[in-house]
């Protein structure tokens, strides 16, 4: 019982002195506002000594007498995952369910029960792959955000979207390589291509889960699963 009481003052005591020394930490910052823009928060990092300095949607590694400022990428080798990347798609999560999906293209399939909204483009070589990987993903209900990024898309866009049955128009595109006839009727390009701008969306395809959680990449049918039943 005593060492249990111990061991709890302890992570306890420790718990402030972190937070205590984050506080510190990002008060110092605050004088390199306009090197590095204000300061959100400083957190500890993995490796000791080392803190993790958020500033809007970027983030610095600093050292607790604020001498040096890394801007660059954190990896742990043994587990070959880029763990500055992981830690950003929790910071800079979106709520899903404050998108306005009224300007993406729904696609259901199955019950429809998972939920996952994405930036694409009809050009993109991966979102071509993702469209492979996404046939055989059952029982999700598909947001897509038309996103023309690369030259000739805009056009293939209009078309599809002012095709009498988009989603198939779409699939046919991405699947079988049909284009679509030309389309003269109103699409939301612009305000999908504001929206990518404020997400930072810089290139398709870009996957949203329903937890908000951004990943910016490609992902096969495996990893794809699991996201989406982790991600309810």
């Amino acid at each position: 019982m005593f060492r249990t009481l111990l061991l709890l003052l302890l992570s306890t005591s420790l718990a402030f002195a972190a937070g205590d020394k984050s506080a510190s930490i990002k008060e110092s910052l605050q004088k390199y506002q306009s090197l590095i823009g204000p300061v959100d928060q400083v957190n500890p990092s993995p490796i000791a000594g080392l803190y993790e300095v958020v500033t809007g949607d970027h983030i610095f590694y600093t050292d607790e007498k604020v001498e040096i400022l890394i801007d660059g990428q954190m990896f742990d080798l043994n587990n070959r995952r880029n763990l500055t990347e992981a830690r950003a798609r929790t910071l800079f999560a979106v709520e899903f369910d404050k998108l306005p999906l009224n300007i993406a293209m729904k696609k259901v399939k199955g019950d429809g029960s998972r939920k996952m909204a994405y930036f694409t483009d009809p050009n993109c070589g991966y979102c071509k792959k993702l469209e492979q990987e996404l046939k055989s993903i059952d029982n999700v209900t598909l947001y897509l955000f038309m996103y023309p990024i690369f030259n000739g898309s805009a056009e293939k866009v209009q078309g599809v979207l002012c095709s009498k049955d988009p989603v198939k128009a779409w699939d046919q595109l991405m699947q079988d390589g049909v284009q679509p006839k030309a389309g003269n009727c109103k699409v939301p390009t612009n305000e999908v291509m504001a929206l990518g701008r404020k997400l930072k969306v810089n290139g398709t395809p870009a996957l949203i889960f329903a937890n908000g959680v951004i990943n910016p990449g490609f992902l096969p049918a495996d990893r794809l699963e699991q996201a989406l039943n982790e991600n309810k």
